[in-house]
């Protein structure tokens, strides 16, 4: 920020002077120019990713530190995400019906994926380049850009939004997907055109679980976007009952060592399914380590940052690959944009020098020289001809939400200067006025909507992408299915063509820690391992499951017992004594013969009664003794014929009640046969203690036990089995 230093040449005012003293503010280091830059009346911050490092230099501390500077390889994707920007500004700028007569400049920074250089372009696109100016004793002025576009990944981001959000400059990013950023306390100014990685996770955990893979893999990039990424589809692959074998970080910066252990334990495990929450630069270093000793094959699920990335389409190990993009959009003349590039334009900045030299290999200088060692470039090469990631136009889907931001804040530009079709370039604005009109932009372009919730988020929607072989053995994006998260929750999730996975065929490929329980078993959780590793018991004798995985096995009801497999219960097969079978005619016959002897004998015993003898045997008790045979002879008739419920409880209770009256009548005669002999006693009076009333009572007594016994609930219980 700036430093308040008083001019030299103008002296210390004194307190009773009149008028304000006179400030210098001069800016801590020195400026550095954008990497593309256009002046006009209102200007728009840029920010991208155009290259993956940052210079490093040791510190010796006897010399003023070198200003920070980018090196590596260049991103031609992001560098086309750059031109994107241009792009929609001069369609804005030649615009009648957006922002007419205004004209909108633009300063596109090159951050490098780092959190030092995004801080430096923060402050920069806040304060503008001019090293010295003066204002007022407080050094206060309107930030040097009214809104920024960027910046790719979700940690540089961060940094810019807690130094933007003070000041009310909004920002609004194209690629940061992390959903820390959905937190307006932390980041009051943040906007999006992409979706927040909440909804990504949860359609990735619901994809998984889709495909019925419960035994998964792991690795996310080491930063803000992988980390908080990550723990949302571990926090939604549980509640879906999914398990996770492992789950590795890797960020390019740090040792090879940790690379190296991470492609170890993938190519150990057995998971066969892998899901990747990697940016693009961290996941093309995984897998070039693992191309080295490639792993087995295995079915990879990708984010949104790589499985729509070209450079990676290379790696043969990744084919079959699945994962949720940004939907694939078409942006008119923006091709013809790309390839309107002449080398007189590209040698105005050196982003565009080093572009046009590192596609054709040769240099734009007049002179070769040593430094380059590359020819002269003389004029014949021809971008139509490139086959990289900048002209590659055919799926535009991370450029689109460049183009859907700057629109986003001509829109929000719109609504503060124009008042109709009248704008005024000469109205004087904060960004915070901006921010406001941010907030309720909502328009259509190109067929497509841009708006923002209250958190700042657009509406979640991903395209399902499949790595498909083609005919001509190149392996390409193709759209399988969508992702709508304003769908209902149960039809958020489709699909509408085949996906061909990792061995090339449409057979969904099976990971999991144990396969599934067949019915007639049960699931016991092996000890200190997920609850997705599991070994399969057969179910205990009596007992059935009838689903697969199921928990516990179940015992059949009385009438039930189990089938071979024990999978269902089968009714008991009824074995009963027919009344043609032999058995059943001879049991039948003896039975009927019993009963008429002893009803014979009873017709004897009538006719008899006034004999002496007869008087003598207790009559009463004969007759009843004759009467409990009769029924029990015919007792076992009951035993006959196929069982009803009636007939298994009578069988029981009529027997057992006949047959106590028999014992009961038995006991009673012997009893007085007993008696008898001890009454000739002399002076004995036991004649008087088991007279006729005492034996009619003993009978009753011990007929009524019996009686109570079968016929209580236990009793019946008892009859029915």
């Amino acid at each position: 920020m700036p430093s308040i230093k008083r001019s030299p040449a103008q002296p210390r005012q004194s307190e009773d002077a009149t008028g304000p003293a006179t400030c210098t503010c001069i800016l801590q280091g020195d400026p550095q120019p954008p990497a593309l830059f256009k002046d006009g009346d209102f200007i728009i911050g840029g920010a991208f990713t155009i290259h993956y490092y940052l210079r490093t230099e040791k510190h010796t501390y006897t010399r003023q530190p070198q200003p920070l500077e980018c090196s590596g390889s260049m991103d031609f994707r992001e560098l086309r995400f750059a031109r994107a920007l241009q792009f929609a500004i001069q369609e804005i700028n030649n615009s009648s019906d957006l922002l007419p007569g205004i004209t909108l400049g633009y300063h596109i920074y090159d951050s490098c994926g780092s959190v030092p250089m995004a801080i430096k372009v923060s402050f920069q696109l806040a304060n503008g380049l001019d090293f010295i100016f003066n204002n007022t004793d407080s050094c206060a002025k309107s930030a040097a850009v009214l809104a920024l576009v960027g910046e790719s990944g979700s940690t540089p981001s961060i940094s810019m939004s807690r130094l933007f959000g003070p000041f009310g400059i909004p920002q609004v990013s194209h690629y940061a997907t992390c959903a820390c950023l959905s937190d307006k306390r932390q980041y009051p100014t943040f906007f999006r055109t992409i979706p927040s990685d909440h909804h990504q996770a949860a359609a990735l955990a619901r994809m998984v679980k889709h495909f019925g893979w419960t035994w998964i893999g792991a690795v996310r990039s080491d930063s803000d976007y992988g980390n908080n990424g990550m723990a949302s589809f571990l926090k939604a692959a549980e509640e879906e009952g999914i398990c996770v074998e492992y789950s590795e970080a890797y960020y390019r910066t740090q040792p090879r060592s940790k690379l190296k252990r991470v492609a170890d334990v993938i190519r150990r495990s057995t998971a066969r399914v892998i899901v990747a929450f990697l940016a693009a630069g961290d996941m093309r270093f995984l897998l070039e380590e693992l191309s080295q000793q490639p792993p087995p094959p295995m079915q990879w699920i990708g984010s949104e940052a790589w499985v729509t990335d070209p450079e990676m389409l290379r790696f043969n190990l990744c084919i079959g690959t699945v994962g949720f993009g940004i939907p694939r959009s078409v942006i008119p003349g923006f091709r013809n944009f790309l390839l309107d590039l002449s080398p007189e334009q590209a040698l105005k900045f050196p982003l565009l020098t080093e572009f046009w030299e590192s596609s054709f290999s040769c240099s734009l200088k007049q002179q070769t020289g040593s430094s380059t060692g590359m020819p002269a470039c003389d004029g014949t090469e021809d971008l139509r001809a490139l086959q990289n990631p900048y002209t590659d136009t055919s799926q535009l889907r991370i450029t689109n939400m460049v183009y859907k931001a700057t629109y986003a804040i001509a829109h929000a530009i719109h609504g503060i200067v124009c008042n109709g079709k009248y704008c005024d370039k000469n109205i004087k604005f904060e960004p915070r006025q901006v921010f406001d009109q941010l907030k309720r932009v909502n328009f259509t372009k190109n067929n497509y909507s841009v708006s923002f919730d209250t958190n700042g988020d657009p509406m979640a929607t991903y395209e399902l992408v499949n790595w498909q072989l083609q005919g001509d053995s190149s392996v390409d994006f193709v759209t399988v299915g969508q992702y709508d998260a304003s769908q209902p929750k149960s039809r958020e999730f489709s699909l509408n063509r085949a996906i061909f996975w990792y061995d090339g065929s449409e057979k969904v490929p099976v990971s999991v820690c144990s396969e599934s329980c067949t019915p007639g078993s049960r699931k016991a959780v092996q000890k200190g391992r997920p609850v997705c590793c599991y070994d399969c018991i057969n179910c205990a004798k009596g007992e059935i499951s009838n689903e697969t995985d199921s928990l516990d096995c179940h015992k059949c009801l009385p009438e039930y017992w189990p089938n071979n497999e024990k999978d269902k219960c089968l009714p008991k097969p009824v074995e009963f004594l027919s009344w043609d079978e032999i058995l059943g005619i001879i049991l039948a016959a003896f039975s009927i013969a019993g009963s008429l002897v002893a009803l014979s004998m009873a017709l004897v015993l009538y006719k008899n009664r006034a004999s002496p003898i007869v008087k003598a045997n207790n009559s009463e008790l004969s007759f009843l003794l004759l009467f409990s045979l009769t029924l029990c002879f015919l007792c076992s008739l009951t035993f006959i014929g196929r069982p009803t419920e009636w007939s298994c409880m009578l069988r029981h209770t009529a027997f057992g009640i006949t047959f106590v009256l028999c014992i009961s009548c038995v006991l009673g005669k012997t009893v007085v046969v007993l008696m008898a002999f001890r009454a000739t006693r002399p002076g004995s009076d036991v004649k008087k203690w088991f007279g006729p009333h005492q034996q009619r009572l003993s009978v009753f007594g011990f007929t009524l036990v019996q009686f109570s016994d079968v016929t209580s609930p236990t009793g019946k219980a008892k009859g029915a089995l």
